[in-house]
């Protein structure tokens, strides 16, 4: 196998070991988008700019924000808006325990 064959075929396990749980956390950087098109995740839900700041947390006036891009979206709300694009029911389950 090539050097770069080889490589690229390690990313790729540790990407399988990341992605199941089992590497070790301190072993890797999670990569968060500089951006995020939070219209885009709203809508893919289906929800209102008021519909979506009450159902997450946000204010309207930040949702309105974000989407005419007048402020930029923090990293932590980043985070948010990713888990409510990719995976919405882990989102649904936290805040109805609560």
């Amino acid at each position: 196998m090539t050097r770069a064959g080889s490589r690229i075929l390690q990313g790729a396990r540790e990407a399988m070991a990341i992605a199941k749980g089992e590497a070790d956390p301190t072993s890797y950087v999670v990569h968060v988008p500089e951006a995020v098109d939070v219209k885009a995740i709203r809508r893919k839900r289906g929800l209102t700019q008021k519909e979506f700041a009450g159902r997450y947390g946000f204010s309207i006036g930040r949702v309105k924000d974000w989407e005419q891009h007048r402020s930029s979206v923090d990293t932590p709300s980043r985070i948010l808006l990713l888990i409510i694009d990719k995976e919405p029911d882990v989102i649904e389950r936290v805040l109805s325990a609560a």
